[in-house]
């Protein structure tokens, strides 16, 4: 399911025109990016949550060459399945 069929999908099912849909869309997307940045856990109850992780610096190596190479440290964006979306996909 792509960003525009999650659009269609919400103006068909609460009989909004699609412009509206994808203002709720986006500004879901957004408010979640947002909290992530400030470091906040966004967790949806029955969805899952998203959080941030942090990758410490390490040494790595370049498969083509066999190179070492250094990764700096990073954030990165994670998500857990919560328990009903588990069970869900599990049936």
């Amino acid at each position: 399911m792509t960003k525009a069929d999650l659009i269609e999908l919400i103006a068909k099912r609460s009989d909004l025109p699609k412009k509206p849909a994808e203002i709720v869309v986006n500004t879901i997307f957004q408010s979640v990016t947002e909290a992530l940045e400030s470091g906040e856990k966004v967790e949806l109850r029955g969805f899952g949550s998203f959080r941030m992780k942090v990758r410490e610096a390490r040494t790595a190596r370049n498969p083509k060459t066999g190179e070492k190479v250094q990764v700096d440290k990073k954030k990165v964006p994670t998500f857990r399945a919560g328990k009903e979306l588990k069970e869900a996909v599990n049936k």
